[in-house]
């Protein structure tokens, strides 16, 4: 049986400044990777972000990045390995406490923007993120992209590790994401989306921005609660899903 988790971005507004489809997206996604107050958020959105979860039966992850408000958390800062460690384990424990209070379990941890990027190739950064994680929780899932260090940090520290794929990003050659404002680094065309979606869950593959096919695993797949009519998309891909015989399903559930 084919089994696949749809999770997205979400919680990521910030005092009166409204960000993403939250409400209309957990009508759709398994799984939910949520702000802890860094790149975005803050502790009321927090709060609200799991109460949605909770209602829609959504399973509940922490999304911590670098603290980068102005940049979305999507610069790289020069943070050393044992202050990225406690930077995660902060947030992570912050959004553990709103879990707590809805009485949700957190089941995962997917870091953000440029720090997952980085800790996709740097080791150490991976090790750090990966240490954390497991000093808050080593039952949590760590989320990581398709054949990262991130990945291989994960098992290292024995935790159990979710392999994400990207539904609206363009892939390089050595399997990282174009980066944004880059040719090819988005993909707005429904059909076009679920397709690779489809190719990616079913065979294993992606085709790069230079034509080539690269090897990914898609445990997860990441839709970004920021991009506009992301909702209608997350539906549009559960339904060619369906058509195919996909099992949708929390990733926690069978990891």
């Amino acid at each position: 049986m084919l089994r696949v988790d749809l999770n997205a971005d979400m919680g990521e507004s910030f005092g009166a400044y409204r960000l993403g489809e939250d409400e209309e997206l957990m009508r759709y996604v398994t799984s939910a990777n949520i702000a802890c107050g860094m790149h975005a958020g803050d502790p009321l959105v927090m709060a609200r972000t799991v109460a949605l979860a909770a209602k829609a039966g959504v399973a509940v992850g922490a999304h911590p990045g670098y603290p980068d408000l102005q940049g979305f958390g999507r610069r790289p800062l020069g943070m050393s390995p044992e202050e990225v460690e406690a930077f995660v384990m902060y947030q992570v424990g912050a959004l553990w406490a709103f879990c707590r209070a809805a009485g949700v379990p957190l089941r995962h941890v997917k870091a953000h923007g440029a720090l997952y990027n980085q800790a996709a190739h740097d080791p150490a950064l991976a090790d750090a993120i990966a240490r954390a994680v497991a000093r808050v929780d080593d039952s949590l899932v760590l989320v990581g992209l398709a054949g990262s260090e991130l990945l291989r940090a994960g098992r290292r520290a024995g935790l159990r590790v979710a392999s994400e794929v990207f539904a609206d990003r363009g892939y390089n050659p050595d399997g990282s994401l174009v980066p944004r404002g880059r040719p090819g680094a988005l993909i707005h065309d429904p059909d076009a989306v679920a397709a690779r979606v489809l190719r990616m869950v079913r065979e294993g593959r992606v085709t790069a921005s230079d034509g080539s096919d690269l090897e990914v695993r898609a445990d997860t797949v990441c839709f970004h609660g920021d991009t506009p009519g992301a909702a209608g998309l997350v539906r549009h891909v559960r339904d060619q899903l369906a058509r195919a015989g996909v099992t949708v399903a929390p990733l926690s559930d069978w990891v």
